[in-house]
């Protein structure tokens, strides 16, 4: 996706963080920051780049990076992955909610109900999100799933044969969420996930601005 230099200031920077002890160790290749790049290309039409971390299981390491990612780099959204089911090791959502000034419930709740039509151990995951804000800026910091077969899940949402949403994605909400929260202004391929804004919010692209 090429850059041009009049759309650097209004730039989407996403964050992407995979918590694991073992691919941080270098014991196994990380998945997850992958696959999150490859939905995010397929989804996202509007020009953004990526900042990537790969760290252990480690509750300050994962707050130090959240803030790190936020506060400095300036990301308007970071997505992590792995760190969210029961095990001892597993401490991502807490992490997540030490560093956040909003909660943000619903995208927990949705994601549960999509892994929940596959296998019933979808309850035992414990992803949160949350908005986190300073004096001059605001991201939405939002807890994946480990798996990328999960990722693409619960980002995406799920359909049935003729295209039908059975399932509405995550992502469908981030668009406006960021809005709201003064980032810039996200599109998509609704083949893949299409964004949902109410009429007043969606942008005439000839324009620039809301539609009345």
């Amino acid at each position: 996706m090429t850059i041009e230099p009049s759309e650097l200031a209004n730039l989407l920077v996403v964050g992407l963080v995979s918590v694991s002890d073992r691919a941080s160790g270098g014991v196994y290749q990380d998945q997850g920051i992958p696959a999150l790049e490859d939905w995010l290309k397929r989804a996202i039409t509007t020009p953004f780049r990526v900042e990537t971390r790969l760290i252990p299981d480690d509750r300050a390491t994962i707050e130090a990076t959240l803030v790190e990612l936020v506060d400095t780099v300036k990301c308007h959204l970071v997505l992590t992955t792995g760190g969210t089911g029961p095990a001892r090791r597993d401490v991502t959502p807490e992490a997540t909610l030490a560093i956040g000034t909003k909660e943000m419930p619903g995208f927990g709740e949705q994601m549960r109900q999509i892994s929940l039509r596959f296998v019933p151990t979808a309850i035992l995951s414990r992803q949160v999100a949350v908005i986190r804000e300073t004096t001059d800026h605001a991201a939405l910091v939002m807890n994946l799933p480990g798996q990328p077969k999960s990722i693409k899940e619960t980002l995406e949402g799920l359909k049935d044969d003729a295209g039908n949403v059975l399932a509405a994605g995550i992502f469908a909400a981030v668009p406006y969420c960021v809005d709201l929260i003064g980032g810039p202004y996200i599109e998509t391929d609704a083949a893949v996930c299409k964004a949902f804004r109410p009429k007043s919010a969606i942008r005439n692209k000839a324009a620039d601005t809301p539609l009345q």
